[in-house]
């Protein structure tokens, strides 16, 4: 992976720690003991790190490990809401409202040698559910063990697909209210966006003191919509560096790579998602590279493109995006 861009974004240009050599942590099982479900300001923190710190961090799959063969009924083995468990609170010295967050993700490995796909009644983006009520009977129970390594994600003898890591839910803490793990919002938590994997940086909204990151719902691989409801589902070790920004004033999660920069909303409906991604997206341009704001409107008709990231969750999901090229001078 190419990390030569790294110098040139905004983490690097304006993190605290960005020039400071980082202090390695891990996160194991262990260390965390009591992983979480909700995301807030209430919970015991398990790390403080400073601005720059490096930290290894142990995920559990979303089903906490309760799923293990293709025999099991995820109905019987799984109690809604207590799915998508956390690793955290980690809190980052100096982190206070108005500031932000930067995680950039080096790395995730497998902790297994498979992930887990799962239909669950009444979840998915074309079933019905308690917010789309239907009065069909839900879509049959159905689970897949999928074989995987750091290269590959063995889906079918007809199909093998790329490991394409990410991670499904990245959050800071809201400042007074506890959200479930389950809900994606202007903190981030279940964004399920496949983009915020491996070299990329997101940007989050910090409301209370240490900021409170969160981090689970590793995926192998996913495509846009993650439709049935489920990605492939497993446990990883990801590698995560994170910094602080003093005194930038987010209102949703953003997020950047080599090549994009990526606005996120999160709402019901779908469009009202969109629209909130391409706001920010639109306001982010006019405020940090010169754009004038009718500008940005119509160059983003023509050239923005937007990631689905979930349509299954109490929220839907959306990127929004602009080529990094398109921002020069």
């Amino acid at each position: 992976m190419n990390h030569d861009w790294l110098k040139a974004s905004i983490m690097y240009q304006r993190g605290v720690g960005a020039q400071r050599q980082p202090i390695t942590h891990h996160l194991t099982e262990e260390r965390q003991k009591q992983f979480h479900y909700t995301i807030g300001p209430y919970s015991e923190p398990v790390l403080t790190i400073e601005p720059g710190d490096r930290v290894i961090v142990d995920t559990r799959d979303a089903f906490e490990g309760a799923i293990t063969s293709e025999q099991d009924l995820p109905s019987q083995l799984l109690k809604m809401p207590f799915l998508n468990p956390q690793n955290g609170p980690i809190m980052v010295n100096g982190a206070e409202k108005g500031d932000v967050l930067a995680v950039y993700i080096e790395s995730m490995l497998p902790r297994s040698d498979h992930g887990i796909c799962a239909m669950i009644p009444h979840f998915g983006g074309l079933t019905g559910t308690d917010l789309t009520a239907m009065l069909n009977d839900p879509l049959p129970e159905k689970v897949r063990l999928i074989k995987l390594d750091h290269e590959k994600v063995y889906w079918s003898p007809r199909h093998t697909l790329p490991y394409k890591p990410h991670i499904g839910t990245l959050s800071v803490s809201p400042e007074i209210d506890s959200i479930n793990s389950l809900t994606p919002d202007s903190h981030g938590g279940n964004m399920d966006v496949p983009d915020i994997g491996p070299g990329s940086i997101t940007y989050l909204p910090v409301r209370a003191p240490g900021g409170r990151l969160f981090i689970g719902d590793a995926h192998a691989c996913q495509g846009d919509g993650e439709i049935c409801g489920t990605a492939v589902e497993y446990p990883s070790v990801t590698t995560i560096k994170v910094d602080l920004i003093k005194s930038w004033a987010l209102s949703w999660p953003r997020m950047e790579n080599q090549e994009t920069i990526m606005s996120i909303g999160s709402a019901r409906p779908l469009e009202d998602a969109t629209r909130i991604a391409y706001r920010d997206l639109i306001y982010w341009l006019v405020d940090d590279f010169g754009f004038e704001q009718w500008d940005a409107y119509m160059l983003l008709s023509q050239c923005g493109k937007v990631r689905l990231g979930n349509m299954v969750d109490p929220k839907y999901t959306v990127g929004a995006m602009l080529n990094k090229h398109l921002l020069a001078h």
